[in-house]
């Protein structure tokens, strides 16, 4: 590193830093913050922020003092939390933690295949019920997987679902030939048709104006009865109450929802209590290293921008996430 920067560290405290953060402490200057008259503070002069908490609220109340802010690093993969109209519309380079949550989140939503296609809900109750009842379960092999975004994230679940021999196909912003990965790969614009052949639907989108309730009515009603859909992308991108209306009419076999639209879920959602729905509180890809993945990330990038080299994951702040 050639040169001394001020960091600005957002949602973190120097009491309880981000694990690992203090590497850099010889090299720039470091100032935290955890609300808005303290980031107010810490952004006068600086040109780096570490988002450790990604919020628009938080960052919006100090922008006045951002004048000399040129690059912001997000702890998330999404960054419609952090996103605000000044912000857009500045020169500040924003980017995120595109890399660092992939594997974990495929993972996850293998795990919540396999929880459906073995019943695993069920024999869960029956155990608490000491109940011996025995019951088939189905393969993964050869079931047909839409994954719907198709960047890092939905690549690392297509690899995964291959590795099963799943058939995967994906859906873009445009249609595009298939891959190593997918089969084939449909525009947004084919997503009710593409459904249609599916047995599992995976929802991996950003939240973006163009994605906001693409899952809607009319993409719910033409899925399989026995086909499962699964988010892990924002809870934006549905239609909840098209949700709730397929599951309580058949029109689909069941949900698992690591996202939605109000987080926390209200405890009076009637998703808590509806039946085939698996309700997980927005953890697919938070698995054990991911605060020291994320630090290592930024440090990375700080070297590129102290270096004049170009940032990783740069985000399209108009589009809300970094183009492929």
């Amino acid at each position: 590193m050639s040169a001394r920067a001020r960091v600005a560290v957002m949602g973190a405290t120097a009491e309880d830093p981000p694990p690992g953060i203090g590497a850099i402490a010889d090299t720039v200057e470091l100032a935290f913050a955890d609300d808005v008259p303290r980031l107010t503070s810490a952004l006068e002069g600086t040109d780096v922020l570490f988002a450790w908490l990604p919020r628009s609220a938080l960052l919006a109340g100090a922008w006045g003092s951002a004048t000399d802010l040129r690059w912001i690093q997000s702890a998330s993969a999404g960054v419609d939390k952090l996103l605000f109209p000044e912000l857009v519309a500045s020169h500040v380079v924003l980017t995120n933690a595109r890399g660092v949550y992939d594997d974990a989140i495929a993972e996850y939503v293998l795990g919540l295949m396999l929880a459906f296609a073995k019943g695993l809900g069920g024999v869960f109750e029956r155990q608490t019920r000491r109940e011996w009842q025995h019951h088939e379960t189905e393969r993964l092999e050869r079931k047909r997987v839409l994954v719907v975004g198709i960047g890092p994230i939905g690549r690392a679940i297509a690899r995964n679902c291959a590795a099963l021999r799943m058939s995967v196909r994906g859906v873009a912003r445009t249609s595009r030939p298939g891959d190593d990965l997918f089969v084939e790969i449909v525009g947004a614009e084919r997503l009710a048709d593409a459904v249609g052949s599916a047995d599992y639907v995976i929802d991996a989108l950003p939240a973006t104006a163009e994605t906001h309730h693409l899952f809607d009515h009319a993409v719910f009603e033409a899925m399989e009865p026995w086909a499962r859909f699964v988010n892990i992308g924002r809870g934006s991108t549905v239609d909840q109450q098209a949700l709730l209306r397929a599951l309580e009419t058949g029109a689909i076999a069941g949900a698992a929802l690591d996202v939605f639209e109000d987080e926390p879920l209200p405890k009076d959602d009637p998703l808590w209590a509806s039946p085939n729905v698996i309700v997980s509180p927005h953890m697919a890809g938070d698995a054990a290293g991911w605060r020291e993945g994320v630090v290592e990330l930024f440090v990375r990038n700080l070297e590129r921008y102290l270096t004049g080299r170009p940032l990783l994951n740069v985000v399209d702040k108009t589009r809300g996430y970094v183009p492929s």
